[in-house]
């Protein structure tokens, strides 16, 4: 109960950090693959001298080893598109795409666990489509794209939820965070030396940022990163994917509200984009109260 209890306290800590990070991502004057090449950079330099690199040398098999790198590279491409639909669009629309997280995750879960589909998980992501469609009804035509990126941030972080979620066994989680995170540094850099070769250097700056850029560089790395990846990592201990990411959808209840009093985006937003948020967040609560009941019902039944 108290490991339960623990692994719940983590993770809205984590998530609380992860609602910042949409602010520092508009904040920071670089290109998304560009900031998140820099953000996987100093995440895994600040993890070196946790991991257990002897460990993931010698021991760690390497079919876990490359299973942990393929998600790895599956954040580093969540991370670009997150970041994306912040530039693209704002901070608001990126956060609440990545609300429907949850309706992807009732239908990766199942798939990848070898589970049967849920169905009151499913209505519960069917029902977010109608905030959607009232988000989207309420953004200018441009903002569009930021909003496809949005929902492409949501698939793959259910997807490597899931993933980490099925892989994760007792590997140690700063080691794991370590593998993964390197790993996306390195696709990334492959990535970022494919774009200037193919003449679009401007969207890959190798060049160091402003020194403000580096200040919120830091804080994103190490504190809404480090901290808040390890802390999620082992949340997923005790969470199913589907529960962790029903709590990481209240990143946009943090991160927007952060942004009307950082950015005043509030001012760029009408009355259908908080109608749709609304029907989103309604089903975010909705669902604890759900799943005490069926499985309350499923006790009951045995």
């Amino acid at each position: 109960m108290n490991a339960l209890r623990n692994a719940y306290i983590e993770l809205h800590i984590a998530v609380l950090l992860f609602g910042f990070t949409a602010i520092l991502g508009d904040l920071i004057q670089l290109p998304a693959l560009a900031l998140v090449w820099w953000r996987v950079l100093f995440t895994t330099l600040s993890l070196l001298p946790l991991a257990q690199i002897r460990y993931i040398r010698n021991e760690l098999p390497r079919k876990t080893l490359l299973a942990y790198a393929g998600v790895g590279a599956l954040v580093g491409l969540h991370w670009i598109a997150f970041y994306g639909a912040i530039k693209l669009s704002n901070a608001s629309i990126a956060l609440v795409c990545m609300a429907t997280t949850s309706f992807f995750t009732a239908i990766v879960e199942p798939l990848f666990m070898r589970q049967r589909l849920k169905g009151y998980e499913l209505s519960l992501g069917a029902l977010i489509v109608p905030g959607m469609v009232l988000i989207v009804d309420g953004v200018r035509i441009p903002v569009l794209s930021g909003l496809v990126a949005g929902l492409a941030a949501a698939f793959l972080a259910a997807l490597f939820a899931t993933l980490n979620k099925k892989i994760v066994g007792r590997t140690d989680e700063k080691s794991v965070t370590f593998v993964e995170m390197g790993s996306a540094w390195m696709f990334l850099s492959v990535a970022g030396l494919v774009v200037v070769a193919s003449g679009n250097g401007k969207d890959f700056a190798f060049w160091p940022p402003t020194l403000r850029d580096w200040f919120y560089l830091l804080v994103l790395a190490l504190v809404c990163t480090t901290l808040a990846y390890v802390l999620a990592l082992r949340a997923l201990r005790h969470l199913s994917a589907f529960t962790s990411n029903l709590a990481i959808n209240l990143e946009p209840v943090y991160g927007i509200a952060l942004a009307w009093l950082i950015l005043k985006e509030n001012k760029d937003l009408d009355s259908n984009f908080y109608w749709g948020g609304a029907i989103i967040l309604l089903m975010i609560f909705v669902h604890p109260l759900l799943r005490r009941y069926f499985e309350a019902g499923k006790i009951a039944q045995s």
